[in-house]
């Protein structure tokens, strides 16, 4: 009996404190912690030039990001675009950016083989935006004029640069080249100090869009160069034929489709990120496409269905997980 007493009490013992551990795990799993379910404790998002898709993009995306990273702050760095997005995620001062895929082919770093991808999300169109009384047609009447080419660091002016030599032209020799972005050039335009400008970006692009609403502008295709464009090498691959339609912007004095190229854009990241973080970024960037979309136009593109391809990026393990989980 003594035996059997001993028993019984060592067994209460127990499930006592069984029932404290559960109930401890219960309050753990209920109450917050204060500590990241993540491995990072902050992630910066590159975004891009103001008053650029990129910038206004990240500047809706940043909120989202808080939101299903719980325990994660999160930060926003402006950048020149493609080019230096790519240097800041290479080097580690960002973990996430936007960039083109044409960029992306073009960067030989010593990180390049980091390089991860997190989602294809939208086009990019390429534009050159003229007074609506030039007699500019085509790229190749850049001849002696004034042209903004975008910044250095940007996609802009990298597509720009290939555009004029498609076109048959060099900088600097055969016209002026301006290093304005998205963020400077209207002004320079609607003030005579440059005669045309290029511009990548999703449409409409808000700084397009306004100044067309009070100074008349054009758009000049380049559908003619995309054959020339091809030949410039692989990096030229990643071009497509687009059309803008003509209700691209709403005061625009063009009265037909315009004949351009287009560009993928993509989320990017690299092979240090930690994967449950991409994973819950992946599903952020699908779940506001709606959100955004209101706002930002072009990211009504981001599609599951076309999200996994990111030529020439793999898909970040991360982003992998969640593509795999939603599949049909």
């Amino acid at each position: 009996m003594r035996f059997s007493g001993r028993f019984t009490r060592r067994r209460a013992v127990r499930a006592g404190l069984a029932g404290a551990i559960a109930l401890g795990l219960l309050l753990w799993w209920l109450l917050p912690t204060g500590r990241p379910a993540f491995h990072q404790s902050s992630v910066t998002v590159a975004t891009g030039v103001k008053s650029g898709v990129y910038d206004k993009y990240g500047q809706l995306l940043g909120p989202v990001l808080a939101k299903y990273l719980p325990g994660v702050s999160v930060h926003l760095l402006p950048s020149q675009g493609s080019v230096q997005n790519i240097d800041y995620v290479a080097s580690g001062r960002a973990d996430f950016t936007f960039a083109q895929a044409d960029a992306v082919a073009d960067y030989h770093g010593p990180q390049r083989s980091r390089l991860r991808a997190v989602a294809r999300l939208y086009d990019d169109y390429m534009q050159l935006i003229v007074p609506a009384d030039s007699k500019v047609t085509s790229a190749r009447d850049l001849r002696g004029l004034r042209v903004g080419m975008g910044q250095p660091g940007s996609g802009v002016n990298l597509i720009a640069q290939r555009l004029v030599r498609a076109a048959g032209l060099t900088p600097g020799k055969d016209f002026t080249a301006v290093p304005a972005g998205i963020d400077t050039a209207p002004e320079l335009l609607e003030q005579g100090k440059l005669d045309a400008f290029f511009w990548s970006g999703g449409i409409p692009t808000g700084a397009v869009q306004e100044l067309a609403a009070h100074y008349p502008v054009k758009l000049v295709q380049l559908g003619d160069l995309v054959q020339s464009l091809h030949k410039l090498g692989a990096a030229a691959d990643y071009y497509r034929a687009a059309v803008m339609p003509v209700d691209a912007y709403a005061h625009l004095h063009n009265t037909e489709a315009v004949p351009t190229i287009a560009v993928a854009n993509l989320l990017i990241t690299t092979d240090r990120a930690d994967a449950a973080l991409v994973e819950r970024v992946t599903e952020a960037v699908i779940d506001s496409r709606d959100r955004i979309g209101a706002v930002v136009h072009s990211a009504q593109q981001v599609d599951l269905r076309t999200a996994i391809y990111t030529d020439p990026l793999p898909l970040h393990e991360g982003a992998r997980r969640y593509y795999l989980s939603v599949k049909p």
